[in-house]
């Protein structure tokens, strides 16, 4: 069973590349073979050919919500296509909920999707995360490697 870990978002807006925050932090540590750590930046609907290689899919991104800042949210791919996860706004529109639906329309998208969302402080310009982001990415970390083990 192959698991894609995709880290999504621009890196040079702060908050917003959370996702690639989490994947650089994850390619230090060792993985099994079945685990695929992919940094998707801004890929969109271009890293398609990813998410259709993967029987399970773990996605990090940043999402828009009113709670504070850092709050870390786990989306079943249940919540992902009946659009219960809070919509976001980007720079790389068509965003994950698309692209996962394109995916569904082809018959490539994995029975096993999770989404760590993000909730973002600062859209500035910027390679480095807000204090309530910095703060976030161990949970997030954490979050990943128990889905690994709960899938692997």
């Amino acid at each position: 069973m192959k698991i894609v870990v995709m880290g999504i978002g621009n890196y040079i807006l702060a908050d917003e590349g959370i996702g690639v925050h989490a994947v650089k932090e994850l390619e230090k540590e060792e993985w099994p073979e079945n685990v695929e750590i992919f940094d998707c930046g801004t890929l969109g609907i271009l890293a398609s050919y990813k998410i259709a290689e993967a029987d399970v899919l773990i996605a990090i991104d940043a999402i828009v919500s009113k709670e504070e800042p850092g709050t870390v949210k786990v989306f079943d791919k249940e919540d992902i296509m009946l659009s219960k996860v809070p919509a976001k706004i980007s720079p790389h529109q068509i965003g994950f909920q698309e692209t996962l639906l394109h995916a569904q329309l082809r018959g490539d998208c994995p029975e096993k999707v999770k989404l760590i969302g993000v909730v973002p402080e600062s859209y500035d310009t910027s390679t480095e995360l807000s204090d309530a982001c910095r703060n976030a990415l161990p949970v997030v970390l954490d979050h990943v490697r128990k889905l690994v083990a709960e899938y692997a």
